[in-house]
């Protein structure tokens, strides 16, 4: 049934109609991007967006003081650090799909230049030092993804030219793709394993001194999911260890304090949680704001809505 009477919609876009292209009839949008205090409509609106962030905790707090809330629509994949925040009976949706592209560039960046020793390159750029040396590379190498949902398979659709095997772990097994309890005799095949798993119970601490001391000897950690899915100081040992690499994106703690070990920890490349972080991911994020605001006016159901553990 489509919505009666005004509506009140919270979203973190300034010019909304202009940049939505309109907007369904009877919405009426406050702009709140995180910055200042919330709008005076805190009673009323309904559908709440929160601002593209990890970094400002007060957006999602918020959320049990909207008296009048039915739906949460993220602008993230992950919802851990939301989820307990939404009160019984309100809606919880994410951007699942909408950072795959940019997930998955990342983690090729990351594994392309670990393997090809673009770091070392930067040092000797900036000591104006002239050092050759052969790169272990991608090619033939056996990439182990672990967590086949968008991500991963956005992961693996961007191997392809690679010529890698590639070796598919989820939490739920399928055709090709094994169950975590596999992953124990996959790792000491895997040269490469990338870490696309939502955090959940059944993650956290997924990455542990037992799982690295199953990987190959040389062998590097791609982590573009979340920083707790690893557990640091086991990592810390290996990376000390000169045993295993690591390439990532996100952290535990995160961001990293200036003194963190992990900073200067050998044989690691850190990016800063950049994972979707591109110029897409404005335009796309609009245009899933847009279907989701149409959808619920028009009573339809809502797409992306987080319904179990994911």
């Amino acid at each position: 049934m489509p919505w009666r009477g005004a509506v009140k919609v919270w979203l973190p876009i300034h010019n909304p109609e202009q940049v939505l292209g309109g907007l369904p009839e009877g919405v009426e949008v406050d702009v709140y991007d995180g910055s200042g205090d919330p709008p005076a409509s805190i009673d009323e609106v309904e559908f709440y967006v929160p601002p593209y962030t990890l970094a400002q905790p007060e957006v999602w707090e918020i959320i049990p003081r909207m008296r009048s809330l039915k739906v949460v629509q993220l602008l993230t994949a992950g919802f851990e650090h939301v989820r307990p925040y939404v009160p019984q009976g309100v809606t919880l949706c994410n951007a699942r799909g909408l950072h795959d592209t940019a997930t998955s560039e990342l983690a090729l960046t990351l594994m392309l230049a670990v393997l090809r020793g673009v770091p070392d390159f930067v040092r000797a750029q900036d000591a104006g030092e002239w050092r050759f040396s052969f790169q272990s590379g991608l090619a033939d190498k056996t990439v182990l993804i672990v967590g086949y949902g968008s991500i991963g398979a956005a992961i693996e659709q961007r191997l392809q030219p690679f010529e890698v095997e590639v070796l598919r772990v989820a939490r739920s097994p399928r055709d090709g793709v094994a169950g975590y309890e596999s992953l124990p005799e996959l790792l000491p095949r895997a040269d490469v394993v990338v870490l696309a798993v939502p955090l959940t119970e059944e993650t956290r601490g997924m990455v542990d001194e037992k799982f690295l001391a199953r990987m190959k000897d040389g062998a590097l950690l791609v982590n573009v999911a979340r920083g707790p899915v690893v557990v640091t100081d086991a990592l810390l040992t290996e990376l000390a260890s000169g045993r295993l690499r690591a390439a990532l994106d996100v952290t535990d703690p995160e961001p990293l304090p200036p003194d963190h070990p992990l900073w200067r920890a050998p044989n690691v490349l850190i990016s800063m949680h950049t994972g979707g972080a591109t110029a897409a991911a404005f335009p796309r994020g609009v245009r899933l704001i847009r279907e989701q605001l149409h959808r619920y006016a028009a009573g339809q159901p809502l797409i992306n809505v987080i319904t179990g553990e994911y």
